[in-house]
Parts: structure tokens; C-alpha cells; sequence
């Protein structure tokens, strides 16, 4: 349920987003202010998960698991009331969206630990992990429904209050139904307070500039210099953890070249797959002319297909190389974005459109399984906090990052070209992301088949 529901938030926002941008006073052709609403959630999640992770492995991955619920039900309230903002609504629901986030955070990482923890190393962790990854789409699929549901015929702000109550019912459910981990020593120090501060501080201020450039351009000075600050933060960060760090936050050091790899395939997959869907809701509203309803509907096959896909990926992960199965996941996420690029607006859903959403899955619902598989199975039991970090900070940020360059290509395309060829221009974006993440396959499928050889 906490993958269920982290991707439901995130479908939240894109299946109404005209509709609560009208609401908000925002124009239809704002896509740069308006693709706010869902990258600061993805960018709040991706860059908090990696301290909950550490957090949890210090002072029990079920304790924090409930604070992340009751985090996410307050924050959702707060998110519903951003209309009483008035002329400011558009900024407090960009906020409060990023607040959210930080709720999925602490749940993701800490729900993956609780079943590295329980599961030993074998089909039965593969194919734990695999339903995990399964939930992912379709959790989107029903907040992206559900949410367009109560935006078109209530009023937006239910689907947040909504969730709440959900949250809520969770927080409960989980309190009841979770054995209590034997007890253990907590010390503070152990904490990468400088990692945390670095890390998260660099994440956020790089996010922002990326997504805030498409929205005032990249005129203004302090997108440059917010940007600038973020990079030499991140590169403090990794100087930290190399060197200095008892607890390190990202073992950088304990990475193997294999994870390396897989986890550079999986950023590269889901910023373009963020792009991908954001974009494909846009297409189908603005130039289609689909309700909020109707657009949710077209997305759907992909909570059937993706569920087919995560489930085999942990079979598959006893029987190949990781490394194969990226290099499939690759190729799903291409071909699903070439089937959309240059889609003709007036040609029926069923000819491109629909294998283009049945395809995507493969690359969703094979890297993400097959990446936390590797990694958990080469972490040791009190990290497995940490492993699960990983995976989950490097999806959800890279969506978010990938939205925020989208969003530049979109706007001066869109100035020269018009709205359609901004669309695709990010498509296109979106194709190169793909293509780097099939170079960096085949040469992960080169570098195991010399290890195998040798």
C-alpha cells in the first residue's frame, strides 16, 4: 500500500491539473507553473527518502513506517486548503505538494526495509519485490481516476482530503498488524547530520532551479546561481560521504560497478518516463480534446500490463543477469516514447497511442523490481534501509529532474512552434534520456559477460 499510494499522490495532480489550474487562476498554456503540482512532489520524495531510509534502520523501519502515514494525512488536509490562497493558490499548492512529499518518503524506503528485513535472500524476496513494483502503476492509475472523478463532478480539494483519511485508516492499520521488531540500541551520532543537510540542501536547490527555469527563463540570476549552489552542495555531499562520514547516507564507496550502472539505467528510464505520461495527459486534454476522466481512462491499460510485467520480473531475476533485463527495460521505455513523438493529434488512440501505453510497463515495472533486487541482496540487514533508499531517491528525483528540462524544451519550443511541436520537443527530450539509458544497457550487458568469461 505505500507504493500504491506514494504513485496515487503523484497521479493526483496530473489527470485534473487543468482543472485545478483554472481554479487556481493559472492560464491552460502555463505548463511551466503548472507542472509545479506533481515535480515538487516527486522532488520532495526523491530527495528526503535517503535520510527516512537511515532513520528507519536506526530507530525501527515500523515506527517510522507510521509516522510517514500520519505525515502524509496532515500534510494532504494542508494541500486541499491551498485554494484559500486566493491569488497565491498556485504557490501554496506547489508548496504544500512538496511538504506532502516528504510523507511518501518516509513510507517507500521503510515499507521496502520491513520486507528485506523479513524475507530472506530468493524467490520469495523477488517476487515481494515485484508486487511492490506492480503497485506502482496501478496506484497511479487510481489516483489519476479517482482524483479527475471528484475534480470533475465535486470539486478538486476532496481528492486530497480524501487521501487524508486513507492515511489515516493506514497509520491504524499498520500499528495493528505489524510485528514489533525486537528491540535495538539507537545512538544519534550515528546520524550523517552533514550528509543529511548537504545531500538534501543540493537535491532541492538543483530541482528548483531546473523546474523554476521554465516558468521565469533562464535570464533571471538567481536560476544560474540556485543551480550553482546546488552542484557544489551535491559535490560537498559525495566529498562527505568518501571521507568522512562514520554512517554514510549513500555508501559510495560499497557501490559495485553492477549497481553503479543499474542505478544510471534506472535515471535515465523514469526522467523520461515522467516526461512521457506528464506530457501524454497534456496531448490528449489540450489537443484531443479528452476530459480529465477520459484522459485517466486511456492511461489505464497500464495498471494491467504493468502488473503482468512486475510480477515476471522477479522470475526473471533468478534466471538472467540484471543486466539483461535492463537492457529490456531500456528498450521498453524507447519504444514506448517513439510510439508517441510524432503521433498525429487526429489519428485514433488505438493505433499508436494504446501500444504506447501497453509497451511502457516493461521499462517501469522491470528496472525498478530488478534494481532494488540487486541491491538489497548485496546490502547486509541493517542496511537494507538504505538499499531501498536508493532505488526509490533515484526514481522520483529523476522524474522530477526530467520534468524540469522538459519543461525548458517545451517553453522556448512552444514560443518558436506553438503548443503541439512543444509537446513533442519534449518527447524528443524524452527520446534521448531513453537512448543514453540503452548505451549505458548494452555496456552493463558487455561488462557481465567479461565477469562471466573470466
Amino acid at each position: 500500500m505505500a507504493q500504491f499510494i506514494t504513485l496515487g499522490g503523484l497521479g493526483q495532480s496530473v489527470a485534473p491539473l487543468f482543472i485545478i489550474g483554472k481554479d487556481l487562476g493559472v492560464a491552460p498554456t502555463d505548463l511551466g507553473t503548472m507542472s509545479w503540482y506533481t515535480a515538487a512532489f516527486s522532488l520532495t520524495v526523491g530527495a528526503f527518502i535517503l535520510p527516512a531510509g537511515r532513520l528507519g534502520d536506526m530507530y525501527g523501519h515500523k515506527r517510522m513506517f507510521i509516522v510517514g502515514w500520519i505525515w502524509y494525512a496532515v500534510t494532504s488536509v494542508i494541500v486541499g486548503f491551498s485554494y484559500a490562497a486566493k491569488s497565491n493558490g498556485s504557490i501554496m499548492l506547489s508548496v504544500t505538494r512538496g511538504f506532502q512529499g516528504i510523507g511518501p518518503a518516509i513510507l517507500v524506503p521503510n515499507a521496502m526495509a520491513l520486507v528485506g528485513t523479513t524475507f530472506p535472500v530468493g524467490l520469495k524476496r523477488n517476487m515481494v519485490f515485484s508486487a511492490f513494483g506492480a503497485c506502482g502503476p496501478t496506484g497511479f492509475v487510481f489516483g489519476a481516476i479517482f482524483s479527475a472523478l471528484l475534480s470533475q463532478f465535486a470539486w478538486w480539494p476532496w481528492a486530497f482530503w480524501v487521501l487524508a483519511i486513507l492515511c489515516v485508516g493506514m497509520a491504524v492499520l499498520s500499528f495493528m498488524v505489524i510485528p514489533c521488531p525486537p528491540p535495538r540500541q539507537t545512538n544519534t551520532s550515528t546520524f550523517d547530520f552533514a550528509g543529511a543537510c548537504t545531500g538534501v540542501s543540493g537535491l532541492v536547490l538543483f530541482n528548483f532551479a531546473l523546474n523554476q527555469a521554465p516558468v521565469v527563463g533562464w535570464d533571471k540570476a538567481y536560476i544560474p546561481f540556485t543551480l550553482g549552489m546546488g552542484v557544489m552542495l551535491l559535490i560537498a555531499f559525495v566529498y562527505l560521504e568518501m571521507n568522512h562520514a562514520q554512517q554514510a547516507l549513500v555508501p559510495v564507496r560499497g557501490l559495485s560497478k553492477e549497481a553503479v550502472l543499474a542505478l544510471s539505467c534506472i535515471a535515465a528510464g523514469w526522467s523520461s518516463h515522467g516526461i512521457w505520461l506528464f506530457y501524454l495527459f497534456q496531448f490528449v486534454q489540450r489537443f484531443r480534446g479528452s476530459s480529465a476522466i477520459a484522459a485517466a481512462a486511456q492511461i489505464s491499460p497500464v495498471a494491467i500490463t504493468g502488473v503482468g510485467f512486475a510480477m515476471s520480473a522477479g522470475w526473471l531475476a533468478r534466471k538472467f543477469k540484471t543486466s539483461y533485463i535492463m537492457l529490456c527495460a531500456m528498450l521498453g521505455f524507447f519504444i514506448g516514447t517513439l510510439f508517441l513523438a510524432f503521433v498525429p493529434v487526429h489519428q485514433t488512440y488505438w493505433v499508436l497511442t494504446f501500444w504506447s501505453v501497453l509497451v511502457m510497463p516493461i521499462g517501469m515495472n522491470w528496472s525498478f523490481p530488478s534494481g532494488t533486487i540487486l541491491l538489497s541482496n548485496a546490502m547486509a540487514k541493517e542496511h537494507q534501509g538504505i538499499s531501498a533508499s536508493l532505488v526509490s531517491t533515484v526514481v522520483n528525483y529523476s522524474i522530477s529532474i526530467g520534468l524540469g528540462i522538459a519543461g525548458t524544451v517545451e517553453r522556448y519550443v512552444s514560443e518558436k512552434h506553438g503548443g503541439l511541436w512543444g509537446i513533442r520537443g519534449a518527447w524528443c527530450l524524452a527520446l534521448g534520456l531513453d537512448a543514453i539509458g540503452v548505451g549505458i544497457a548494452v555496456y552493463f550487458v558487455v561488462i557481465s559477460r567479461r565477469q562471466s568469461a573470466s
